[in-house]
């Protein structure tokens, strides 16, 4: 059997079933690269994260880059891809003009008090109490963050957590903008019972299917923007995207 039969026979066993995280394909061809024993870890309009050769690799492809066969398999739209990748466009271009605008920095007034410290990604507070959290955020005149991730099994929520929520430029936005609340779905670590159902039902509520999954609300818990998959460019890219969010 060669590998484009292999390809179909395996959107024939899952042709009834919608994409979905932890799916399996025994090969996955990306132009005349081919991926075998894939694990598919999230699927977004534009991208699809996966894992292979028994999860000892990870990568990520635009789905406008897959064979028909496979775009219609993972419900690609190329107007709503276009469109998601025109924000992330704009965003990104918002934010470099926005760093151009600003004006140097003055020199340092040593007749003035020290600036604080440097906050740190080990300073931040990641609650997992949802409800609690929206009070304070609603006291703070703040939005709340949801981290929805697999923070032991899932590698691209391991490299966003590595390169962006875990720097202190994050940090530093994050203490001035955001209450934070972590909706962590273990594997491999254990996890209060209650905590589990508690993450299930926020997932639920929000619609979550696929980590990451960054979902940014109001304080009255409404959704006013959310990012889906891993996202490139580092803490500057994300802060932009969150700014973004809150004009809308």
């Amino acid at each position: 059997m060669n590998l484009r039969i292999s390809i179909l026979f395996a959107l024939g066993l899952s042709a009834a079933l919608s994409a979905r995280a932890d799916e399996q394909l025994p090969v996955l061809q990306v132009g005349s690269n081919i991926y075998s024993n894939v694990t598919v870890l999230s699927v977004s309009a534009t991208d699809v994260y996966f894992t292979y050769n028994h999860g000892k690799g990870m990568a990520n492809t635009k789905l406008k880059n897959l064979g028909p066969e496979l775009q219609k398999h993972f419900h690609y739209n190329p107007e709503t891809a276009g469109k998601v990748e025109q924000k992330q466009f704009q965003a990104n271009a918002e934010y470099q003009q926005a760093a151009i605008r600003a004006p140097a920095p003055a020199p340092p007034d040593e007749t003035r008090m020290p600036e604080p410290a440097v906050v740190h990604a080990s300073d931040l507070n990641w609650s997992t109490d949802f409800s609690r959290t929206l009070a304070q955020a609603r006291a703070d005149g703040k939005m709340v963050l949801l981290d929805f991730t697999g923070s032991d099994w899932c590698p691209w929520c391991i490299k966003f957590d590595h390169e962006v929520l875990e720097t202190d430029q994050f940090a530093t936005y994050a203490r001035n903008k955001l209450e934070l609340v972590l909706v962590d779905f273990l594997r491999t670590r254990p996890q209060d019972d209650a905590l589990k159902q508690a993450n299930r039902a926020l997932a639920d509520q929000y619609h979550v299917t696929g980590y990451p999954t960054l979902v940014l609300v109001n304080s009255a818990g409404n959704e006013l923007g959310r990012q889906v998959g891993y996202l490139e460019g580092g803490p500057a890219v994300f802060i932009a995207e969150l700014e973004r969010f809150s004009r809308q």
